[in-house]
């Protein structure tokens, strides 16, 4: 049985502080629905009707192109231990890029990491809990490092300038580019 919230409640952030992966799905009106896995200590809740997360250079940049067109967004953890949960937060989002007037203050709430583009704000429209009584018990090994090391390595003019022409996204949607590289940690 589904349950569901206004905003976050302290139990949720609970819940939310604990999950190593998150997963991300939007869609605008026309094109493929983008659905993305999220790993690292990316996810922040700003108040109890707000969050975000630090977003890395990676194979796309749908996520920044459906906000913008569309600004729809959902978010799911699933707890893979006890107690089964998955809980979803329904809202609208938005990119905030390094050369954007809010940046310093969102990025000083995150650890910055190599290759970080952008963060994404979400304003909480409707929190959701389900059981989650199908999800399977899984342990976490560890974080990959290949995506942050890949960028470390990156020279900052070649990866700008890489990310400069990728203004579109797969369906040809417009974003904004970071004009900014991050070193991070």
């Amino acid at each position: 049985m589904a349950d569901f919230f206004d905003t976050l409640e302290p139990k949720h952030v609970s819940m939310i502080e604990k999950q190593p992966v998150f997963f991300v799905a939007t869609a605008a009106a026309d094109g493929r629905i983008n659905l993305s896995p999220k790993g690292y200590d990316a996810f922040r809740v700003l108040e109890p009707g707000q969050v975000a997360y630090l977003d890395l250079g990676g194979s796309g940049n749908e996520t920044h192109a459906h906000l913008a067109a569309d600004g729809r967004i959902t978010i799911m953890f699933c707890n893979f231990e006890r107690p089964a949960l998955i809980l979803r937060i329904y809202g609208k989002g938005r990119a905030v890029l390094p050369q954007d007037a809010e940046w310093e203050a969102l990025a000083g709430r995150f650890t910055m990491m190599p290759g970080t583009r952008q963060i994404f704000v979400i304003d909480v429209e409707s929190v959701q809990t389900s059981c989650g009584w199908g999800v399977p018990f899984m342990t976490l090994d560890g974080e990959r490092d290949t995506l942050k090391k890949a960028h470390r390595q990156s020279d900052p003019q070649e990866w700008e300038a890489k990310v400069a022409k990728r203004t579109t996204s797969i369906d040809g949607l417009p974003t904004r580019a970071t004009t900014q590289y991050i070193a991070g940690e």
